[in-house]
């Protein structure tokens, strides 16, 4: 029994050393182990291990196409003789409208030395005494009254034309027509314009009869009768056109 068990021993180890060392063995071995990295997947893992900052991919920014950008005038059907036109005719348009503006301000502002004119009449003329069938001018030698109403229409005269002026030389707009108040005030220029020239000329002769102890005979009697309608007529033409009046200097 004894005998046995060295040789039982050895035929195990033998056994053993076959399993081990056959081919089958071998190639199960080989499949159990994983497969070595290739070196390029080795580097990419060391480089994400490290923390190596990665180069962002480059592109290139779009070019805008030529469809976003604004249409130009051109595209809009205009040409350049038309804008052209249009910025002449606004231009005109503008002082056209700076030049009536100024022309209604002085207009209103010359209604103060017209009433100042009207107001100071009273004192501008002379007394006069009846002597029986005779009338004796009195008050000849004292002219401040007179020469204070002379200088506030020369003033009234002096404003009026200023105003005139504006109004005739404002540009004037091709195939505009006057409509309305326009018309009215347009149509009382021809009673006070020709009453402001009527009327300082019958004051000035009346003015001379005065002061040569004369009483106003004549053509200067008509001299205060032609400024009320003159100054009547101007005050229509203002409200005409100006009514509600708003002062805005």
């Amino acid at each position: 029994m004894l005998s046995l068990y060295p040789k039982t021993t050895q035929l195990l180890g033998a056994t053993i050393l076959l399993l081990v060392f056959s081919p089958a063995s071998r190639a199960q071995t080989a499949d159990a182990l994983p497969d070595a990295p290739t070196p390029q997947v080795q580097a990419i893992d060391l480089a994400q291990n490290s923390g190596a900052p990665q180069q962002p991919s480059q592109t290139q920014p779009q070019q805008p196409s030529s469809s976003s950008t604004e249409p130009s005038l051109s595209d809009l059907g205009l040409t350049t003789a038309q804008t052209q036109g249009s910025a002449q005719a606004q231009a005109l348009l503008d002082k056209r409208t700076h030049m009536l503006k100024v022309h209604q301000k002085l207009g209103l502002l010359t209604l103060i030395p017209l009433a100042a004119t009207v107001i100071s009449s009273a004192g501008a003329t002379a007394s006069h005494q009846h002597n029986g069938s005779t009338v004796v001018t009195t008050n000849t030698g004292n002219t401040t009254g007179r020469d204070l109403h002379a200088a506030l229409g020369s003033v009234s005269v002096g404003m009026y034309a200023a105003t005139a002026w504006y109004a005739i030389r404002a540009p004037k707009v091709p195939g505009v027509e006057s409509r309305g108040a326009i018309r009215v005030h347009k149509a009382l220029i021809w009673i006070h314009a020709p009453g402001m020239v009527l009327t300082p000329v019958l004051g000035a002769i009346a003015f001379k009869q005065l002061n040569s102890g004369e009483r106003i005979h004549g053509v200067a009697s008509a001299h205060a009768a032609v400024a009320w309608v003159t100054v009547a007529s101007y005050s229509a033409s203002i409200v005409a056109v100006s009514w509600p009046i708003h002062l805005k200097f």
